[in-house]
């Protein structure tokens, strides 16, 4: 119980929120600390009247699985006359299982913790594991940067479709472009061969009247 209660601790007041013990320990570990972390989702879903008294008694229910502050034993009571430290370690775990993890796994019905399988141990070829809270800010982290990088996959493409269709339409437009050049062009031709026809028969007309006189 005292080894159970010493990896809770660390594992809890770990910064990265995750310890590395062997495979044994991490299994017989894992529901002892839900059991606590149980305990203080509860307390923060309590409402109503009585839900002070209520969250008061489920936080002394989980202090057990902690160890004590030891703040009421004698000054010179450690080896020789040594001062004796104070054991604030259960203490701040306790504060933080309230405080911090009673509410983020506060929708959360279970699975506050994940093991994984590190390989066996030179030496003894103990077989070592990691226990790990779960939804901890690396993992918060690490979502937050693949939603950033989907999102912007996703800008991307569409941007490049944006781009693309603006290709599109600068291409019809140069092509109706062309077109109108043409169909100018073609109506520019015409009007020339009108003209050239009739100035032709003005000249031919002249030219028939001066033979019908020397005749």
């Amino acid at each position: 119980m005292s080894m159970l209660r010493n990896l809770a601790i660390s594992l809890i007041n770990s910064r990265e929120e995750r310890i590395v013990t062997t495979l044994p320990k991490a299994k017989e570990l894992r529901p002892f600390v839900e059991r606590a972390i149980t305990l203080s989702r509860r307390a923060r879903s309590l409402d109503g009247e009585g839900s002070e008294a209520g969250a008061v008694h489920l936080r002394r229910q989980a202090a057990g699985f902690f160890h004590a502050g030891n703040t009421q034993q004698a000054a010179l009571a450690g080896t020789r006359g040594q001062l004796r430290p104070s054991r604030t370690a259960g203490v701040a775990a306790l504060k933080r299982l309230f405080d911090e993890l009673g509410e983020r796994y506060r929708d959360r019905p279970g699975g506050y913790t994940r093991i994984l399988k590190l390989g066996h141990r030179e030496g003894d070829n103990a077989e070592l594991a990691i226990i790990e809270l779960v939804d901890n800010p690396r993992e918060q982290e690490a979502l937050e940067a693949a939603k950033k990088r989907s999102k912007h996959t996703v800008t991307a493409k569409k941007k490049r479709a944006g781009e693309g269709r603006r290709s599109s339409t600068a291409d019809r437009g140069k092509a109706s472009d062309k077109e109108r050049t043409r169909e100018a062009m073609d109506t520019i031709e015409a009007s020339a061969n009108d003209e050239t026809s009739e100035s032709s028969g003005q000249v031919e007309e002249p030219e028939k009247l001066a033979q019908n006189e020397e005749k």
